[in-house]
């Protein structure tokens, strides 16, 4: 069964960056937020967290972005 996904997408002046992010079960019997295609690794946040989510989904983006100011 597919899995509906969210795609990221962030312009910036001189960069772009974008990712997956779905929802799927986390250990313990819980759901998470994670970004598609790495799995457990990709970890992002609780699910029902949307903003810490949100936040999470940023700084990696940023991060994608602007790797010399990490």
């Amino acid at each position: 069964m597919p899995l509906p996904l969210l795609w990221v997408f962030a312009c910036g002046p001189e960069e772009h960056a974008g990712m997956v992010v779905g929802v799927r079960s986390a250990r313990g019997g819980t759901w998470g937020y994670y970004e598609a295609g790495r799995g457990q690794a990709g970890y992002l946040a609780p699910y029902g967290d949307a903003k810490f989510a949100a936040d999470q989904v940023d700084a990696v983006l940023r991060h994608k972005m602007f790797p010399a100011a990490w």
